[in-house]
């Protein structure tokens, strides 16, 4: 038995993305690889990894990113099920719409789409520290133009184009990465010609390997955290790629192994070659290219050019990070207005299926948070970007919860598990453990500031107000559209015609 019961909305949107004019199905699994790649490892890796070993020390810091990773795996399995099963580019939004509450759904899309358009901003404020190694005397806001208008571009001409770009941009990052874990290793073992191995001694250096114990650990959990953020980007992708029922769960298995041995093995890397101890590791600014972990490495093994080298790879990096976000905000946006959730004229499409004015939207709203930054007083620009920052972590949360409730209902209503093109192995315990530990994630990112016997209200109010705000739109919108937690016997469940087809 198959029920069609479902929120109106949702039903319009998923038969509005078989009809003309619609998003074109042309990303391969290789683009799906790249953007997710694309998305998750930039200036957290290159820049900030050394704070993760200074902070927790070597053991620490790798503990913590496995830990870490272990709950993003989960994470992607769930969200690999859904979007394998139901490929749309709201992804989580749609899924949390028909499996949780539509208000829920509501509240995904709009804190993601902020999120992303946010992440514009910020790129664009990085990609002025990155061009000023190159070009001291000019001036920052003509290279964020230039590349805020390169971004554009990129999106608006097709998803093919941007798949294609986003492709080479990402390419650059994972040749950069294999490049330092490779040189890395040769350095261990003493075959490079620069500085002498030293072998395991940084590991018991001082407290290493394990330095501040479990505080640190938990501290640096919550950077691995922010690290991992983009490989959601797959399922927001999938709307528009080929095959979706062979190519998502192939590319979530690539995806996830690709980016922790990334981690991992930098973050190994680094601690074996550089003490914990090392000043510069303590480093996070993007402007600090000179001393950032890979540099040093370089430089270590005798490559004077090292910095001129990480600059460009960070500038890609950059360039990669607002690319994929500009993507996944126009899309989501897209997606609440095809589901009534947003004005309706987000819906159109142009001839090549790009939403332009939804594109239009999303790159001005970027454009405008980076001004704050540039002619206001940079507390505003701080508020939007804590904002931003934990709606990574919500919308895993409700990948996790919607994934449960999903398969929950799937079985309740007697369907045949042999209808889902890809089967998550770890159900149900792989989305209640990352659940479980995304929610100790989400709240833990500033315990700090309820140490020490005084509470500092700013800085809480600073790093969780996304929370309340995330809630206020959710029950803002159960109350004025009298929405309800949907039944696990009134969840629609479309069958595809075909393996692979797609939906409905």
């Amino acid at each position: 038995m198959q029920t069609t019961t479902a929120a109106p909305e949702t039903l319009a949107s998923l038969d509005k993305e078989s009809a003309a004019p619609t998003l074109r199905r042309a990303l391969g699994a290789r683009h799906l690889t790249m953007i997710a790649i694309g998305g998750s490892i930039g200036t957290g890796l290159f820049v900030a990894s050394g704070a993760s070993v200074s902070q927790a020390g070597p053991g620490g810091a790798l503990m913590a990113y496995l830990l870490i990773g272990a709950m993003v795996f989960f994470l992607m399995t769930s969200l690999g099920e859904l979007a394998a099963y139901m490929p749309v580019s709201g992804s989580f939004a749609t899924y949390g719409a028909l499996y949780v509450d539509e208000g829920f759904g509501f509240a995904l899309g709009w804190n993601y789409w902020y999120n992303w358009a946010v992440t514009i901003a910020v790129e664009l404020a990085a990609a002025q520290l990155v061009m000023q190694y190159w070009f001291p005397g000019t001036s920052g806001v003509m290279w964020s133009a230039l590349f805020l208008s390169v971004m554009f571009l990129l999106n608006a001409i097709s998803v093919r184009g941007f798949g294609e770009a986003e492709f080479w941009f990402a390419l650059i990052k994972v040749v950069a990465v294999v490049a330092f874990i490779a040189i890395g290793t040769l350095m261990i073992f003493g075959i490079m010609n620069g500085e002498r191995s030293p072998g395991l001694s940084n590991f018991t250096v001082g407290d290493a390997p394990f330095v501040g114990g479990l505080p640190a650990m938990i501290g640096v959990a919550m950077i691995a955290g922010f690290s991992f953020q983009g490989t959601e980007l797959i399922g927001v992708a999938a709307g528009e790629s080929k095959d979706p029922g062979r190519t998502i769960p192939r590319a979530m298995r690539q995806v996830f192994w690709r980016i922790l041995l990334f981690y991992v093995l930098a973050i190994l890397v680094i601690g074996i070659l550089i003490p914990y101890t090392d000043p510069n590791l303590i480093k996070t600014d993007i402007g600090a290219v000179s001393v950032s972990p890979f540099t040093l490495v370089f430089q270590r093994a005798g490559m004077a050019f090292a910095a001129s080298v990480m600059n460009a790879v960070i500038l890609s990096a950059v360039l990669s990070a607002g690319n994929s976000g500009m993507y996944a905000s126009t899309r989501m946006l897209f997606n609440l207005a095809v589901d009534g959730r947003a004005p309706r004229c987000f819906a159109r499409l142009t001839r090549n299926g790009v939403p332009l004015y939804a594109l239009l939207a999303t790159a001005l709203v970027g454009a405008l948070c980076f001004l704050t930054s540039m002619f206001e007083s940079q507390s505003v620009y701080l508020w939007l970007l804590n904002l931003s920052g934990m709606t990574g972590f919500i919308a895993w949360l409700g990948i996790a919860i919607s994934h449960y409730r999903f398969r929950k209902g799937f079985m309740a209503q007697g369907l045949d598990l042999a209808m889902l093109p890809y089967r998550s192995p770890f159900f149900p315990y792989g989305p209640l453990f990352a659940f479980g530990l995304c929610l100790i994630v989400t709240l833990g990112q500033n315990y700090a500031a309820f140490m020490g016997g005084r509470i500092d209200w700013i800085a809480v109010l600073a790093t969780y107000i996304g929370i309340p705000i995330f809630l206020a739109m959710w029950l803002g919108y159960r109350m004025v559209r009298k929405t309800r937690i949907v039944a696990y016997a009134d969840m629609y469940f479309p069958r595809p015609a075909t393996p692979g087809s797609q939906i409905p």
